[in-house]
Formats: structure tokens, C-alpha cells, sequence
């Protein structure tokens, strides 16, 4: 088991919440010892540290991370995020879902994350661009489009990925450079990006809601949901829940809390966030909120969709949702998971719940890789799809074995590898 020096990052405690999610998993369908040894661990854990010139003439030294997990299935794939929390472990425990949130998801990929450790808010646009291509080519040829692909995560986005491409490419003889487009996903429209990319993983965490809701017979029309984190996966699951008739009655970022028992207009409050330097706060025919009291807010579904470790056993007992999507990753620690089963609170499990970011990375991989454009439609209906056969899937084995959505997400992803190292052996 890899385990962690200094017990009090909080970023450690996702590392031994996966760490528990999988060793809990592989105990119900008594995995092979061998195999298990193996997945424990990360394949690669690469550390750099750049300097890099700021606006005012002075050097500023970095630090960046890259954990590659396991690429049994195919190429390493996952978000690279900024900020002050990014460390080896986040890095570690963030790569070891992402192999299982792809395995579950049925991808020809296997599990990787990365970052850099810092708040890009002091930082100018320049400075950004400048810190990106440093840590771009800092990583060097341990990315690559069929060896280790990034993408869009926390404070990272299209142009953030347009910046890594550029840079990846020109350290390319020029005859190659179009056929590494696919280096990184999430890219802008221009340069190489895909329709519907930008609402993918919003939307299927919507999506997972609507088929739960299906699932249960409940309707989604005047449902009440608060969601933590108003940012892209915030904004557009409240954007596609909005439609189906449910409220938006409180939202928790980085500033504050607000809430409106009435409701929240989604795209009111997103204008408004966009003309505020991202804060909600202050939001008109809004009510702050203290922070500590956001989970215990009156609510039919709560979303977690900022960062991890923010249920936990002190908030847990006040939750008053019937259901938990995750549309963060690693947002429910273990003690909090219990006590959410002994309430009978559903949980959808982020590496099911969020996985439309990583599918709708795969169809920009796709299309970048084969020539071809598809239409947002074509993509949306691509992604709804596999995001049902996925949520079935999940719902047919919590059934059959009688476990929790989590629990039954973990066996499948888990089975596809003890199938995988079965079948193909281990080297030499």
C-alpha cells in the first residue's frame, strides 16, 4: 500500500479514502494477491521542479507533478489541476480513480493526474501561459498522445490545453506535429477541440441524477438541489437539471454561501459569477449562508463539485438529500460514506457520476486521431448512451451483490484488470 508521511494533509486522507475504496472492493470478490500487489502501487511518479520569469523580471521556481498509475488497458489519461493543494499524494490517489473511473467506463485507457502547486488567482494571464509551456516542457516525452494524454481539471481549462499542445508540438520535427493533436483533450474548438466538450462531464453527472431518479420513480420536476463548486461541472449540471424542472436553492464556491429557499435563476447567477471575477457572493435575491451550514442545507439532491474530502463524519449526519452525486473527485471521505449508508443516502460515486469528462475526452481523442468532426448532437447522444450502459451496469451489480453504487462501481472496474492480468500474464 503506498503510504503517506505527514497525516495531517487533508490531501493524504484521499489518498487512503481510495486506498480503502479499493482494498474494500477487491476483498468482496477476493482478488487475486498477485494482481492486487500490483494495482496498490503507481507505475510512475514523476516529479519537477522549473523556474520561470514573472511579469516583474524576478524568477519564480515551481513545482509540478505527474503520477501515472497503471496503463494496462491503454495510454494514461487524467486532468493536470492548479492549485495549493496539489501535492505527490492528491497526485497519487487523484491517478488511482482515474484508472478505475476509465476502467468502469469501458475506455482503452488506464489512469494518470497531475499539476502544479499553486493559486492561479495571484498570477497573470502571461505568467499562466508562461508556467504551462514551462511544465509542458518540463515533462518532456513522458506525455504523449498514445502514451499519457492531460486534460482540463481544477483552475485548468481549453486554453490552458491549447498552450500544452502548442508547446508539445514544437518540440516535434515539423512532419509530426499534426499528428500530435491528440495530446491533450479539452482543447478549444480552433485548435483540435470537439463539441460538447466543455458540458461533458456536467452533463453526465447530470445524467446519472436523471437515470437514479428514473430508477427510483422519483421526478425530477421541483426537486431541490445545492451544489459545491459553481464552476464548469457546477454550472452545467445545475444548466441541465434547471431544464428538467428542479431548483437550484444554494450554491457554495471558493467566497462564500448564498441561498434562496425560491430558487436560484442558473444562468443568472452564472453571468453574474462570470462579471465578478467567478465569486457568487452578493448575488441579488440571494441570502448568504455560513459555510459550515452548507450540507446541512434542506435539499432533495446535494453535488459536490469542487474539490475532495468535503463530506465528512462531522457534516454527514446533517445532510437532508436523498442523494449524493459526486461531481467532484474524492468529495466523501470513508467515515462520512458510512454514515450516509446507515441513513440510506444514495450515493453516486464520482468515478461513475463525473466520467463524462474523461468519455467526452475520449471522442476529441477519436476524432483528432481518425480525422473527423462530429456534431455536438452526435456527441451528446454518444456520450447519454454510455453514460446509461454505465449507470446499468453499476445498478445491475449493486443488486446482484447486494452492495452500495460505490462498492459495485469498484468490482467492475476491478474485474476488467484481474481479467486483463488473467489473460495476458505478467512479464517476464
Amino acid at each position: 500500500m503506498i503510504k503517506s508521511k505527514e497525516k495531517k494533509n487533508q490531501k493524504q486522507g484521499m489518498l487512503e479514502n481510495v486506498m480503502t475504496q479499493f482494498n474494500q472492493a477487491a476483498d468482496l470478490i477476493d482478488l487475486n494477491p498477485n494482481i492486487r500487489k500490483i494495482l496498490e502501487v503507481t507505475n510512475n511518479e514523476l516529479v519537477v521542479h522549473f523556474p520561470v520569469r514573472m511579469d516583474n523580471g524576478e524568477v519564480e521556481v515551481f513545482t509540478g507533478y505527474r503520477v501515472q498509475h497503471n496503463n494496462s488497458l491503454g495510454p494514461y489519461k487524467g486532468g493536470l489541476r492548479y492549485h495549493p493543494t496539489v501535492d505527490i499524494d492528491a497526485a497519487r490517489a487523484l491517478a488511482m480513480w482515474m484508472t478505475w473511473k476509465t476502467a468502469l467506463a469501458g475506455l482503452p485507457y488506464g489512469g494518470a493526474k497531475g499539476g502544479i502547486q499553486l493559486d492561479p488567482s495571484k498570477y497573470s494571464m502571461a505568467e499562466l501561459e508562461r508556467i504551462t509551456r514551462r511544465f509542458t516542457y518540463a515533462l518532456g516525452d513522458n506525455i504523449g498522445p498514445e502514451l499519457d494524454i492531460p486534460a482540463p481539471d481544477v483552475n485548468t481549462n481549453a486554453q490552458t490545453m491549447a498552450w500544452i499542445l502548442d508547446t508539445y508540438m514544437s518540440t516535434k520535427p515539423p512532419a509530426a506535429r499534426s499528428s500530435n493533436m491528440h495530446v491533450v483533450t479539452g482543447k478549444p474548438i480552433g485548435a483540435g477541440g470537439s463539441e460538447g466538450r466543455d458540458r461533458a462531464t456536467g452533463f453526465g453527472v447530470f445524467l446519472t441524477i436523471k437515470f437514479w431518479a428514473e430508477h427510483k420513480n422519483i421526478p425530477l420536476e421541483n426537486k431541490r438541489f445545492i451544489v459545491q463548486g459553481f464552476g464548469n461541472v457546477g454550472y452545467w449540471t445545475s444548466h441541465f437539471l434547471e431544464k428538467e424542472g428542479a431548483k437550484l436553492v444554494a450554491v457554495q464556491d471558493a467566497f462564500g454561501t448564498i441561498t434562496n429557499d425560491e430558487g436560484l435563476s442558473v444562468e443568472d447567477l452564472f453571468a453574474y459569477a462570470k462579471e465578478n471575477e467567478g465569486s457568487i457572493v452578493g448575488f441579488p435575491n440571494s441570502t448568504p449562508c455560513d459555510n459550515a451550514d452548507f450540507f446541512a442545507i434542506d435539499c432533495d439532491i446535494c453535488i459536490p463539485a469542487a474539490l475532495g474530502n468535503q463530506i465528512t463524519a462531522e457534516n454527514a449526519p446533517l445532510i437532508k438529500a436523498k442523494l449524493i452525486a459526486e461531481g467532484a473527485n474524492g468529495p466523501t471521505d470513508v467515515s462520512a460514506e458510512m454514515i450516509l449508508r446507515e441513513r440510506n443516502i444514495d450515493v453516486i460515486p464520482d468515478i461513475l457520476c463525473n466520467s463524462g469528462g474523461v468519455i467526452g475526452s475520449y471522442f476529441e481523442w477519436l476524432q483528432n486521431r481518425n480525422g473527423e468532426i462530429w456534431s455536438l448532437e452526435e456527441v451528446l447522444q454518444k456520450l447519454e448512451k454510455k453514460m446509461r450502459e454505465n449507470f446499468e451496469r453499476v445498478k445491475n451489480k449493486a443488486e446482484a451483490r447486494s452492495v452500495d453504487y460505490r462498492s459495485a462501481a469498484f468490482i467492475i472496474a476491478i474485474e476488467r484488470f484481474e481479467q486483463v492480468y488473467t489473460q495476458r500474464g505478467i512479464f517476464p
